[in-house]
């Protein structure tokens, strides 16, 4: 186990330096640079002022120690200032975060419980209009872009009813619809992924031992399908978290909620660098940090599985 996690740890710093070389490379090789004279900025910059500006913040440099420069300050602590916002990334981080991880807890239950129920439902009666009703529901989430779902939400329930909010954050009202956009895909997912394993489940030699032996349905049900049905869910759950926690472009730029997927959003626009290179980096330590978690708690909670060298 020790020697699975030391390998898996060496792999994720590989990923993560992979991941910020080629950050930094694309980001540079975007026309137009955070002081440039562009349609972004209403009045243009005066030379003398960007001239000064790029030196400051070491633009004026070769890429290749612009690049070393910020792994240097970033291993130290210093994840550099934000050219939009003018403070520390850190702090810029800590800001918007916790928003995106409200929403992105919040979606994930609302996930579960709807992804959990609809599977379960459509394995118990297979090929019924139960199953063939939850199927066509399942492939229409997974088919209907994330953005479609949140702007027909705000023309029905915001321009038509008038009863809820188009955007903002900070009140029950204004979760909703963001929520719901953004569930509808993960519960989709969930809802399949139940399904086939609860199936395959129920079909079990030890599914049909237990009924034999004349236990009640709903013990069947819950202690033996259920149970082990539901343990594979970890492979596709520990993702789903660390995607949720990262954010969503779409629907927080739709709803205009102040977290970290709609201000990547606006740094990406105005070319500020040290907040796309830190939030970057951050996703791919997230999401990279939660498979390996997934694999760890896959092994508790199954004991057939076992870990060894870098694969399960």
């Amino acid at each position: 186990m020790l020697r699975y996690v030391l390998s898996r740890l060496i792999g994720i710093a590989a990923v993560l330096i992979g991941v910020s070389l080629i950050t930094f490379l694309f980001m540079h090789a975007v026309p137009g640079g955070p002081f440039d004279a562009t349609q972004r900025q209403e009045i243009p910059v005066p030379e003398h002022i960007r001239a000064a500006l790029m030196a400051k913040y070491n633009l004026d440099k070769p890429l290749y120690q612009q690049y070393l420069s910020y792994v240097a300050n970033a291993l130290s602590g210093d994840w550099g200032i934000s050219f939009r916002f003018g403070e520390p990334v850190t702090a810029f981080i800590a800001r918007s975060w916790p928003v995106t991880i409200q929403l992105g807890l919040v979606t994930l239950a609302v996930a579960l419980v709807v992804g959990v129920t609809m599977g379960m439902l459509a394995a118990l009666w297979p090929n019924s209009w139960v199953d063939y009703l939850t199927s066509l529901a399942v492939v229409t989430n997974l088919v209907t872009p994330t953005f479609v779902v949140a702007v027909l939400l705000i023309v029905v329930f915001s321009v038509q009813l008038r009863w809820l909010p188009t955007g903002g954050w900070g009140t029950p009202q204004q979760m909703i619809m963001p929520v719901i956009a953004y569930a509808l895909g993960p519960a989709a997912t969930i809802a399949r992924f139940t399904r086939s394993s609860m199936l395959e489940a129920l079909r079990a030699d030890y599914i049909r031992t237990a009924r034999a032996k004349g236990l009640p349905p709903r013990t069947v049900l819950v202690r033996h399908a259920a149970k082990n049905a539901l343990i594979p869910l970890l492979t596709i759950v520990g993702p789903l978290v660390a995607w949720m926690v990262t954010g969503s472009f779409f629907v927080e730029t739709i709803f205009r909620i102040p977290g970290i997927g709609n201000q990547i959003t606006l740094s990406i626009y105005n070319r500020d660098y040290p907040v796309i290179m830190a939030l970057s980096i951050l996703w791919s330590a997230v999401i990279a940090f939660a498979y390996l978690i997934t694999d760890l708690l896959y092994v508790l909670v199954d004991p057939r599985v076992r870990l060894t060298g870098g694969s399960r």
